[in-house]
Parts: C-alpha cells; structure tokens; sequence
C-alpha cells in the first residue's frame, strides 16, 4: 500500500490543520523536549498532512526507521514483525470534522502526530524496535504477549519523562489527545509511579477512560537500557505461569 497524497482534499488537510494547532497550544509546555526536536527533524507541518515520502527520507536518516501503511488496526504478529524491522504501521486515513472530539480507532493523526517524532530520538528507537524482537520470539505465548503489551501501553502509549524539574509526556496516546496530555500531568487523580518492569507486567491497562496510573521514566536512556531486564522478569513471569 501506498499513502496516494493526491487523493486528499481540502478538508481532510484543515482536519490536520486544526487537530495540529490544537495540540500545539499546548504541548511546549507538557510535551518531552525530544518529541518537540522530533517534529522539526521528521518535518510535520501544521497546514497540511505529512508526506510518508518526505517525512521517511529525514526519519531513515536520523534513526533507520520508515513509516509502513497499513489499512488499519493489524494483528500482533505482523505489528510486531514491522517495528522489529523498523518500521512504524501506519494507517492513511484522517478522521472527519464531525470526528475531531472523539475515534474509536487510531487513524492517522495519532499515528504520525503521536507516535512518529519520537522515532528521531535514537534510544526511544532503539528500544521499539527490541522489544518488538522480544514480543516475536514469544508471539505465541498469549500471556507474554499479553504482559509485553502492558510495557507498550504503559511507555511507547502512555509515558511519562523525568525533565528539568518537572514531569513531561512522551507516550503517543496522551500526546495525541489534549484532554489527556493536561490531565497526566496537572491532575491529582491518578498515581505516577517510578518505572518498574515488574510492577507494569503486573498492571492491566484501560482503553475507555483517562488513564488511573503512569510510569515515569528517568530518560530515554534508561527505557532502552531496561531491555535485559524486561527479557529476565520476562522468562521469571513464564516460568511461574508453567509452574
């Protein structure tokens, strides 16, 4: 599949427009300064939607990694299969005016908005790209992939960073959603917690609401770092299932 850039119509660029604008408003102030340098460097522009061509001409270069199209959601083995080689799945499809305040699934803007810029940080890449290995030599483990999904969810999705005096969001899913980027951040309802590899294997996720906990990590360092861990309480947590 290609992203066929020409069939897009006005709209569909002022939809990118207004969602980008929205969320640039604020996220200087709550985003991770690496996913701001990340922006610059993979060349997202707020008047009209990315070019895989270009945006992927810059990425490869920074980090080795592509945008991949996709139709849409896709299973976890070939998801897995495409960020093991360095490849982001990507979906083409932009959401409509009358979508802007709520998707059920991930299109476009949340993919390459949320998820792409970080890709130009080389440890946060590094480490994509690793786990996904870690998931396909467990692929057919349904509770390791299970538990591995919980580290995506609560880093790739759902982090937050240790930056200056303060905490910052990298995780695509909050980045992408001004609501929760705010809410992560300034409110006193939900736990944040020191990133622990055991701890979130052992945490389940929610889909529907504003996340109830998040784990911050140290540096980008320090997630790519974690890969020996992750492999080790891994193999603990399918021996003690086998038990």
């Amino acid at each position: 599949m290609i992203q066929e850039y020409d069939k897009y119509v006005a709209e569909d660029h002022e939809v990118w427009s207004i969602l980008y604008s929205r969320m640039m408003e604020i996220l200087p102030r709550y985003s991770s300064q690496a996913y701001l340098d990340g922006i610059q460097d993979v060349g997202l522009e707020g008047d009209r939607i990315p070019n895989f061509v270009e945006c992927n001409a810059k990425l490869s270069k920074k980090t080795g990694w592509n945008i991949y199209v996709v139709p849409g959601l896709i299973d976890n083995k070939p998801f897995f299969e495409h960020l093991s080689n360095r490849e982001f799945p990507s979906s083409t499809w932009l959401r409509k005016k009358s979508q802007l305040e709520y998707l059920e699934e991930p299109d476009m803007f949340h993919d390459i908005f949320g998820h792409v810029p970080l890709l130009a940080n080389l440890h946060f890449a590094n480490f994509l790209s690793e786990l996904a290995g870690i998931a396909l030599l467990h692929i057919e483990n349904e509770w390791a992939v299970e538990i591995l999904s919980r580290l995506y969810w609560y880093t790739v999705e759902f982090g937050l960073i240790k930056e200056g005096n303060g905490l910052k969001v990298y995780g695509a899913g909050i980045l992408s959603s001004s609501g929760e980027t705010q809410y992560s951040i300034d409110s006193d309802i939900p736990q944040r917690m020191p990133y622990d590899v055991k701890k979130i294997f052992q945490t389940p996720y929610i889909k529907d609401k504003f996340q109830e906990q998040y784990f911050v990590i140290d540096s980008y360092e320090q997630l790519y770092k974690s890969l020996p861990e992750i492999k080790s309480i891994l193999a603990q947590e399918l021996k003690s299932v086998a038990i």
